[in-house]
């Protein structure tokens, strides 16, 4: 397959400046804390967020209390995020990239992340205490995150401009051999997956979101401007679901370097 990619000229963004009113130096209002009861403020003036349940820790160079940023793209993701179709927020569990090979030359299409529900661990107790290069290499975990009963979602960054019909060809060559036998349930949700990306350009920076609401129910939310508010559309076939799960987290994933950061989120979570 052919994929058809443009490349937009980059830009560049600043960030603002946190102003304090009180203290020079934010950190001057810990220091003082500790001296007295009276040099407590009525109000607190920092806002603090409250500690994510994710289980990936920032460093310095790749991320913030609030987000992780993929290091090949330079793609945030969100620790934690509310995505349409979802009961409960879901927190990061892993982040890699998607690089199609041009004439020997490796160029990147998308970057992504996976978040679940936080109690995901909670099915997961057999690969509690294993290394990341073990949870990885067992080929069962696939089936047993898919089958956990909780959320979970895929969302993918457009770091190209990717044209619909593209993209959703390059997706329906990795589902459709996963489908041995195909149901006419399952050839009506691969229609409808089709036709959600049909005659849509899909430029850069735009997030797509896949989300196994339950394992036969996966819903697809589309957003050209950060995190979308609406489902665009609704699949419910196990088969498809699962299919296009294994994808990203079976054997021979389309992203190995999601797949092994996932398997350290997990190995970090679970011990």
């Amino acid at each position: 397959m052919v994929w058809a990619i443009s490349t937009p000229p980059i830009s560049i963004s600043c960030t603002s400046k946190l102003k304090h009113k009180t203290f020079e130096n934010p950190y001057q209002i810990h220091s003082k804390s500790l001296l007295s009861s009276s040099s407590f403020p009525k109000r607190p003036l920092l806002n603090h967020r409250r500690r994510s349940l994710s289980p990936l820790t920032p460093k310095a160079s790749v991320g913030s209390a609030e987000y992780v940023v993929e290091p090949s793209t330079d793609v945030k993701f969100q620790k934690d995020l509310s995505i349409p179709g979802c009961s409960n927020e879901l927190v990061l569990f892993g982040t890699g990239y998607r690089e199609k090979v041009f004439a020997i030359i490796g160029v990147k299409v998308y970057s992504a992340g996976f978040y679940a529900n936080h109690s995901l661990t909670e099915s997961l107790s057999a690969w509690k205490g294993k290394s990341a290069t073990q949870i990885q290499e067992d080929s069962s975990l696939c089936n047993a995150i898919f089958q956990a009963p909780c959320e979970k979602s895929l969302k993918i960054v457009l770091v190209r401009n990717v044209d619909g019909k593209t993209f959703w060809d390059a997706l329906d060559d990795a589902i459709s051999p996963r489908i041995k036998e195909p149901t006419a349930v399952d050839e009506s949700s691969l229609s409808i997956f089709r036709q959600t990306f049909q005659g849509r350009p899909l430029n850069k920076g735009t997030s797509i979101f896949l989300t196994w609401v339950d394992p036969s129910k996966l819903v697809v939310s589309i957003s050209s401007d950060g995190a979308p508010s609406t489902v665009d559309a609704t699949i419910e076939s196990l088969n498809v679901s699962f299919s296009l799960f294994a994808v990203f987290f079976g054997d021979g994933p389309v992203s190995p370097t999601l797949k092994g950061s996932v398997a350290n989120g997990l190995a970090v979570a679970l011990n």
